[in-house]
């Protein structure tokens, strides 16, 4: 009798524990650091000021004060059900959390960071959830507190946001999005394309980049509200993140530059030559890149970039370097899109990319049709799924950020249909 009794009671112990672990398992905890943002900030004021006080290193708020400005969360669930939200934070203030229309107006009163329940709700679809707070009242201090995280709970969970683990930096930058194109197998020397920014996917802190290549890039950007440019970088052969380090015979060097165009080193992403140019593209307008890999006979080969100017109607040089240790044609044709400002990753981005052309060393252009699309680790690694790409009427497009429901798959294969037939119109006696 005893026995059973104690298998019993043993049974009990091992099934509490049980139910304890999947109940642990059923929460996601989505971190202040790589899933918040400041999405509304005090009138007047600039938004990345305010992201000021989002402390990613210790994963705290600092000196929250206004009831204006709007901290917003977001992460995904991937499927329907009871959804139970809590936070976890600290301070002595009233705050209000809003979600799936819903508001809810919760009290923080503590010195430590707590768990602090907001509510159940109802999720009737997968699709990314964001979550507003926004401080109502201060009862003790001078700021509404520090919410360091969201626990998310229920028949939903798990749901998909930016893990500690993983770099908050690049998690709130959002996905890059790319797409390989396929050139023709004889040595292409130059590569064609055009670039269309919808109004609603010009945001700042954007690069729209049209004509990659196996050592560099050449694009346009979006670098605020009052300054657009067109950049053409080439990495040095020699690996380091500092400029300053690379010898004197590793260097890339410039050969010609174009009229107001700036050069200079750059580093941080690996190292090498730079240059831009001041240019007031237009979102809707259609903007023309051409790109030129030439060896130069001596070990070394020239890469030289060219751009439109809609307003004179004539092809403007960017710059051209000669890279050192390189002996190569065009190769790795790629455009890609992306945000390089982490306080503006919650805003989407689009570009659509058409009517691409390789020209061949002796003088044939080849239509370029195919494109492979992909996505940099955010995506890869499950931490963000707002990406997509693919075919929308003859162009290739690319999507990135504001935190849209349905993602494409990395590694899709797509081919446009379009203009194949008529080949750009460019003198290159002239250009040269």
């Amino acid at each position: 009798m005893k026995k059973n009794l104690f298998l019993k009671l043993a049974f009990l112990a091992v099934a509490f524990f049980l139910a304890l672990s999947v109940y642990a398992q059923s929460e996601s905890v989505v971190t202040l650091s790589g899933n918040a943002y400041v999405t509304v900030a005090p009138q007047g004021e600039p938004r990345g000021k305010h992201m000021a006080f989002i402390d990613d290193r210790h994963g705290e708020m600092r000196n929250w004060n206004n009831n204006e400005t709007v901290i917003s969360y977001y992460f995904k669930v991937e499927k329907s059900g009871k959804m139970n939200i809590a936070l976890q934070a600290k301070g002595h203030s009233q705050v209000e959390v809003s979600l799936l229309g819903k508001k809810k107006n919760v009290k923080i009163d503590s010195d430590t960071l707590i768990r602090v329940k907001v509510g159940t709700f109802k999720v009737k679809d997968h699709g990314y959830v964001k979550m507003d707070i926004r401080g109502v009242k201060i009862n003790e201090g001078h700021s509404f507190g520090n919410v360091a995280a969201v626990v998310v709970g229920g028949d939903v969970a798990p749901v998909v946001c930016v893990a500690p683990e993983f770099s908050s930096h690049f998690g709130r930058r959002g996905p890059s999005t790319h797409l390989a194109y396929q050139l023709p197998r004889e040595n292409v020397e130059w590569f064609y394309n055009e670039v269309v920014v919808p109004e609603e996917g010009d945001i700042p802190s954007s690069y729209y980049m049209a004509c990659g290549f196996g050592e560099g890039y050449f694009g346009m950007q979006n670098n605020s509200p009052h300054q657009k440019r067109v950049l053409f970088s080439v990495w040095s052969p020699y690996e380091t993140d500092n400029a300053a380090e690379i010898p004197d015979s590793l260097r890339v060097t410039l050969l010609k530059k174009g009229e107001g165009v700036k050069v200079q080193d750059f580093g941080n992403e690996g190292s090498g030559g730079q240059s831009f140019m001041f240019y007031d593209w237009k979102a809707g307008e259609v903007c023309r890149f051409l790109m030129g890999v030439k060896p130069d006979g001596k070990g070394n080969t020239v890469y030289t970039a060219y751009f439109f100017d809609n307003t004179k109607g004539e092809w403007r040089l960017v710059a051209s370097f000669r890279r050192p240790q390189i002996n190569t044609w065009y190769t790795n044709a790629h455009s890609f899109l992306e945000n390089f400002n982490p306080v503006m990753g919650y805003i989407n981005r689009k570009a659509c990319y058409g009517n691409q052309w390789a020209r061949t060393v002796d003088g044939k252009w080849v239509p370029v049709t195919n494109a492979r699309f992909t996505c940099d680790a955010t995506g890869h690694k499950k931490q963000r799924l707002d990406y997509s790409g693919g075919v929308e009427g003859d162009n290739f497009f690319l999507t990135m950020g504001g935190f849209f429901d349905e993602h494409e798959k990395s590694g899709t294969n797509f081919q446009r249909k379009g203009n194949t037939t008529e080949a750009p119109n460019i003198d290159f006696s002239t250009l040269e």
